[in-house]
């Protein structure tokens, strides 16, 4: 269990750094290329991903 939790904080905190960088594109402004916007929807998404992941195994539902 320990571990679970450990897993499901390290990909909160990395999910939330990813979506912290996404809303300052999309919210604040900040200007990115097309690729590199592309990279970071990438990361939020694959990040999220892990993290419901995490979270699921957390709470006993993972497959």
């Amino acid at each position: 269990m320990a571990n679970s939790k450990q897993e499901y904080i390290e990909a909160y905190e990395a999910w939330q750094a990813h979506l912290q960088d996404l809303h300052k594109v999309l919210l604040e402004g900040q200007r990115l290329e097309p690729p590199k916007l592309k990279g970071l929807l990438n990361r939020e998404a694959r990040s999220k991903e892990r993290y419901d992941e995490a979270r699921r195994q957390l709470l006993g539902l993972s497959d």
